[in-house]
C-alpha cells in the first residue's frame, strides 16, 4: 500500500519525457516541400496518414487537422464512402486556407501498406477496429512511422507484447488514445492518490462495460462500397452484417467491439480509459494485477483484481455512470468525465507542494503526441502504458470467459501454471494475414 511517506519512490521514470533509448536512430520528421504551402511553409511540419476513417477516425482527423504544424497527406479505409468523406474533409479544410480556394493534396488508399510505403509521411493515426490494430501498428513501426493509435491497444495480450517490441526496436514514438490522461480532473485525482492524501490505498472501484459475446449476427448482402474480405482481415471468415460496419449515412458507432472476434466489449472500450486511470493512480503503469476472480456468487460478487501489494480493484456500477473511485484509509477520490469529488471535501482544494509528485501534464492528447514526435520523447500514454492498461482489461475478459480465477505474473507477462489460459493469450489468424 502507498502512504504519503512513500510517495517519492512511486514516480515512473518514463513520465519524465526523456529521450527513448532508440532516439539516436529514429528519423526526424520529414519536411513538406515548399510547393505544398508556398515559400513560408513551416520547416517542422509533421506529415500524417490516417488508417481507418470511420466515425472515430473522422473525429481524430478533424482534431489533427486543427493542430498547428501538421499536414494530412493520405487517408486509408476499406470502405470507399468513409475514405472519400475523409479525403473531402481534408481537402476542404486546406482549400479554405488557400487564396485559390482549391486543394487536392490528400490521397486515398484502400491498402494501408501503400500508404506506409510513402517516404513523405512521418506519422500515422490508426483508428481501425481492434482486430486490425496489431497488424497496422507493427507494419507502421517497421515502415519507420511514428504512431497515434486509438485505444484499446490490442485485441490480445500477445499482440500487445509484439507491438511493444516492434515500436521499441524501430525507435518509434507511440501515443495510445487513452485521452483521459490529458484531462485535469483525472490527473489531479491520481496526484491526490499518489501523494497519499487519502492515506493508504485500500481499494479501487471501476465502472466499465462488460465482456464481449460470440457473434451470431445474421448474414446480409455486402454493400458495393465495402471490401468485406479486407475488413475481416485476420479474423476467421463470417458473413457481413451492417451492425459491424454500418453505412456512414446512419452516423452511428458500429457494434463490432461487442463481439469477441473483433473486440473486447465494454471491458476494453471503457476499460482502456478507466482501468488506465486506476493504473495511473496506483503507480502501476509498468505492472499489472497478480490475480483476477470472476463473480462466483459467494466470496466474489463482482469481478475482482488483486495486486501484489494487497490493493484490490473491482468492476462495479456507479449511479452516475462510468468512472473510478479510489478508497484509502483516510479518504476517497471519485472521478469521471463530468466531475471529481473527494471525501473529505476539502481535498479537492489541495495545492500540491514542490516535494509532491507532479504527474506528467498534458492538456491536449494530440498536441502532446506531436510534441513527442518533434522531441523524440515518450508522450503521456506511451505504448508500454497502453499495454499494461489493456492487460488489465484482457485479464478480466479471460476470467469471465473461463469462469475461474486466474493468476498472472507481471514480470514474466504470463499466466502462472495455467496452460488453458495461456492458450488464450493469442488468437488464430486467417491466411494470408500474419504477424
Amino acid at each position: 500500500m502507498m502512504s504519503r511517506k512513500q510517495r517519492t519512490i512511486t514516480r515512473r521514470q518514463f513520465l519524465r519525457r526523456t529521450l527513448t533509448a532508440a532516439a539516436g536512430i529514429a528519423a526526424a520528421p520529414a519536411l513538406v516541400p515548399d510547393s505544398v504551402w508556398g515559400a513560408s511553409a513551416p520547416s517542422d511540419r509533421i506529415t500524417l496518414g490516417f488508417i481507418g476513417t470511420g466515425k472515430q477516425g473522422t473525429f481524430l482527423l478533424r482534431n489533427f487537422l486543427n493542430e498547428p504544424g501538421t499536414q494530412v497527406l493520405a487517408v486509408c479505409d476499406v470502405d470507399r464512402l468513409k475514405k472519400e468523406r475523409a479525403q473531402r474533409i481534408t481537402n476542404t479544410f486546406y482549400a479554405d486556407q488557400k487564396p485559390s480556394g482549391t486543394y487536392n493534396g490528400c490521397t486515398m488508399y484502400e491498402e494501408y501498406q501503400d500508404l506506409l510505403a510513402r517516404e513523405d509521411i512521418d506519422a500515422v493515426v490508426i483508428a481501425t477496429p481492434d482486430h486490425w490494430k496489431a497488424l497496422t501498428v507493427v507494419h507502421s513501426a517497421r515502415a519507420g512511422k511514428d504512431i497515434y493509435a486509438e485505444k484499446p491497444l490490442s485485441q490480445t495480450i500477445s499482440e500487445g507484447q509484439q507491438m511493444v517490441r516492434e515500436v521499441r526496436r524501430h525507435g518509434r514514438v507511440f501515443q495510445t488514445g487513452s485521452m483521459q490522461r490529458s484531462d485535469h480532473n483525472f490527473r489531479f485525482a491520481c496526484e491526490l492518490v499518489r501523494n497519499g492524501y487519502i492515506g493508504d490505498v485500500q481499494h479501487v472501484t471501476v465502472d466499465v462495460g462488460g465482456p464481449p459475446v460470440l457473434c451470431d449476427l445474421p448474414a446480409e448482402p455486402v454493400p458495393e462500397y465495402l471490401d468485406w474480405n479486407r475488413w475481416l482481415g485476420p479474423v476467421l471468415w463470417r458473413p457481413y452484417n451492417s451492425e459491424l460496419s454500418p453505412n456512414i449515412s446512419l452516423d452511428i458507432f458500429p457494434h463490432w467491439r461487442n463481439y469477441r472476434a473483433f473486440g473486447g466489449g465494454g471491458m476494453t472500450d471503457w476499460g482502456a480509459h478507466h482501468f488506465d486511470i486506476a493504473q495511473w493512480g496506483l503507480g502501476m503503469d509498468d505492472s499489472d494485477p497478480v490475480q483476477v476472480h470472476p463473480p462466483d456468487g459467494k466470496q466474489y460478487q463482482v469481478l475482482t483484481y488483486k495486486y501484489a501489494n494487497g490493493i484490490t480493484m473491482t468492476r462495479d456500477t456507479f449511479p452516475e455512470g462510468h468512472g473510478v473511485l479510489f478508497t484509502g484509509s483516510e479518504g476517497k477520490v471519485e472521478v469521471n468525465r463530468s466531475y471529481m469529488r473527494t471525501w473529505p471535501e476539502n481535498l479537492a482544494q489541495v495545492q500540491l507542494g514542490p516535494n509532491d509528485i507532479h504527474l506528467y501534464k498534458s492538456e491536449d492528447h494530440y498536441a502532446d503526441f506531436l510534441q513527442a514526435v518533434r522531441n523524440r520523447s515518450k508522450p503521456i500514454c506511451d505504448i508500454s502504458v497502453g499495454f499494461h492498461s489493456v492487460v488489465v482489461c484482457h485479464l478480466g475478459n479471460l476470467a469471465y470467459q473461463l469462469n475461474r480465477p486466474l493468476r498472472w505474473d507481471p514480470e514474466a507477462e504470463a499466466f502462472v501454471n495455467d496452460p488453458g489460459a495461456s492458450r488464450l493469450l493469442s488468437r488464430p489468424y486467417r491466411k494470408p494475414w500474419h504477424l
